[in-house]
């Protein structure tokens, strides 16, 4: 028989593995490239402009959603094409859904940004 793992140790691997998908995704997928250096502007901005705390934790939560979302439908156009390499038609609206998602995230992220950032602006 096989000795369980503690909790903390078992923890600490899921952490190891988050970290591990968190930095294939950067790596690798160039959407979620451009949405870090979105973050990196917006956050320089919120200094700039020396947004509130609200406002700061708007702006992070608008970011980990869009962010998280891309992951989602990373992890989601990876598992349909392993299913089913080739071309069709159920697969490609599986991958529309999880693509419009992360579109839904990103607009309203964009009008969290327009809501903190273009009163300052003008």
């Amino acid at each position: 028989m096989q000795k369980k793992e503690s909790l903390l140790v078992n923890r600490i691997k899921s952490v190891g593995y988050a970290f591990k998908g968190a930095f294939l995704l950067i790596k690798t997928e160039s959407s979620i490239k451009i949405q870090c250096a979105i973050a990196i502007i917006v956050t320089v901005f919120g200094f700039v402009f020396d947004i509130s705390s609200y406002e700061w934790l708007a702006q992070t939560l608008a970011i980990g959603l869009v962010m998280s979302m891309e992951g989602m439908n990373t992890a989601i156009e990876e598992i349909a094409n392993f299913i089913h390499p080739e071309h069709h038609t159920k697969i490609g609206l599986i991958k529309d859904i999880a693509a419009g998602a992360v579109f839904i995230a990103s607009v309203f992220s964009c009008i969290v940004g327009f809501i903190i950032y273009l009163p300052k602006i003008f």
